[in-house]
């Protein structure tokens, strides 16, 4: 296998969402099997790598197929589907139909692909990284049962048998994900696996990553139940009414512990690699192929969003000035701006900004943080397309919101965007400016409301060309002249214009 294949593992996680964190568990797992099969591996959440092979998890969450144009992308499934299982958008079906796609289980294949051959079925086993150095034995941790996981009517239902027999099942108030969890999954005697969906199929992920961690789990088990054969003997599995005399009779016993510490030194002995390293091959080989048809040219982006970080715009330019933002490009929008631009981005390749090139600018709470807000908006102004807009939110001037942030330079409020509309020509402007086009107060939920509730406001401006009218204003209140430079020849002055000056000066003198 190469070792200069060059791997980006990104996670989709919506604005602001903790629960898409625990797609870091398996972004580490596949992490950790291709740095071991040679590969250069990185990982970021919404972002993309120019020239790597983009590993996608959580793309069932609304990933945008536009911004794969330009990128070879394999798409990681680790949600249930098909009869009984999650209900997706049809949209999520097609893009993985059309898709290099890795699954972890093959109940899940027929859901979307024609050939179940075409998709490599990769388990998430035995992470020798999470194994603790000095784990506490099992009879002397704190939490007797510990359950993970969203919960519904069908869990709720196992979990309530389970603590009629007299035993305690801890649950998190909040979302855990990472380290923070793994110390309480640590902390626990078992954990305990119920079947989310009718489908039943078996929780692989969560389940691999507590054995991991060297604590044992105790699954459900149903006739639809299909584990990984590395998970026979080393989960603790309960079938219909074994459960009660399970937690009434042996749980806690020494047999108990004897029966759970030999599963988990079972489930240390199963590797796939070899799986692994064919899933390698197949990226590599499907990114050969989609090299051809991809777009070499520069990318010549119409979406700009100002500001990174959790703002992250899949697909758009997200420009920052802040490096630990991870913006496609750091650029001061605030400064002087030659156009066109060109530039070199990590996520998008070589990068072609031109003016009037694009339709849409975006910035949430952005403005109030700009010192040189005129220039900013100038730039925005000869970015924009004619007819593109600039969708704006920032804190309300009289509202708490509006001072919060020690960073805030100013505060915002209706008249604010006079300058840049009516009085256009106070900026130097001329051909273009700005018009309102949708105005809402928002309150601190972020939600519509009355002024007197306001905490932001969001507005929308649109380019358009200033009216004759406007311009003959702007002329005769500005300072330039504004004259074209008409082109013009050296004439040869006629033979009597010297002789005449000297008769003029004497002229002045007698008549002084």
């Amino acid at each position: 296998m190469s070792s200069t294949a060059d791997i980006h593992l990104s996670i989709c996680q919506p604005l602001g969402s903790p629960h898409w964190l625990g797609l870091l568990d398996q972004a580490r797992y596949y992490r950790w099997m291709l740095r071991r099969l040679g590969a250069n591996v990185t990982i970021a959440k919404n972002r993309l790598r120019h020239g790597a092979i983009n590993f996608i998890f959580g793309a069932h969450d609304g990933f945008k197929p536009a911004a794969a144009e330009r990128h070879a992308c394999v798409f990681v499934n680790l949600e249930q589907l098909g009869a009984g299982g999650r209900q997706l958008h049809p949209s999520f079906l097609e893009l993985l139909r059309r898709s290099a796609v890795i699954d972890y289980d093959a109940g899940n294949v027929s859901a979307y692909a024609a050939d179940p051959a075409d998709v490599p079925v990769a388990p998430i086993l035995y992470a020798p990284y999470l194994q603790p150095e000095n784990p506490v034995p099992l009879e002397d941790r704190p939490i007797d049962l510990l359950f993970i996981g969203s919960m519904n009517e069908r869990r709720k239902a196992w979990i309530d048998r389970i603590e009629a027999c007299g035993v305690n099942v801890a649950m998190f108030d909040s979302a855990l994900y990472g380290a923070e969890r793994d110390a309480y999954i640590l902390q626990s005697k078992a954990v305990i696996n119920a079947h989310y969906y009718e489908s039943c199929r078996f929780e692989q992920a969560r389940v691999s990553h507590c054995l991991s961690l060297g604590t044992p789990v105790i699954s459900e088990r149903t006739p639809l139940t299909n584990p990984h054969e590395a998970f026979e003997d080393s989960v603790l599995w309960l079938q219909g009414e074994e459960l009660e005399q399970f937690f009434s009779e042996d749980f806690g016993t020494p047999a108990f512990y004897e029966a759970a510490r030999a599963g988990l030194e079972r489930f240390r002995t199963v590797d796939p690699i070899e799986v692994y390293a064919d899933v390698l091959g197949f990226a590599q080989g499907y990114a050969g192929e989609i090299a051809k048809r991809l777009d070499t040219g520069p990318w010549r982006p119409t979406l700009v969003n100002l500001g990174s970080g959790k703002d992250y715009h899949a697909g758009w330019l997200n420009l920052d000035i802040v490096e630990r933002a991870q913006p496609d490009l750091m650029l001061d929008l605030a400064q002087p701006l030659n156009l066109p631009l060109q530039a070199h981005t990590p996520t998008q390749g070589a990068l072609l900004l031109e003016e009037a090139s694009v339709e849409l600018i975006n910035a949430n709470n952005v403005l109030e943080h700009v010192p040189d807000l005129v220039s900013l908006m100038g730039n925005c102004l000869k970015l924009l397309k004619t007819g593109g807009e600039f969708r704006i939110e920032v804190p309300y001037e009289h509202a708490r919101s509006a001072w919060q942030d020690p960073t805030h330079v100013r505060a915002l409020n209706e008249n604010s965007w006079t300058y840049y509309t009516d009085w256009f020509w106070y900026l130097g402007w001329y051909e273009h400016r700005f018009e309102i086009t949708t105005s809402t107060y928002l309150d601190e939920r972020v939600q519509p409301c009355e002024q007197d509730k306001a905490a932001f406001m969001r507005m929308t401006l649109r380019k358009i060309e200033t009216t004759p009218a406007e311009r003959m204003h702007a002329q005769a209140m500005q300072a330039e002249v504004r004259l074209p430079d008409d082109p013009f020849e050296l004439a040869v002055a006629p033979s009597n214009v010297h002789a005449l000056q000297p008769l003029r000066s004497e002229a002045l003198a007698v008549n002084g």
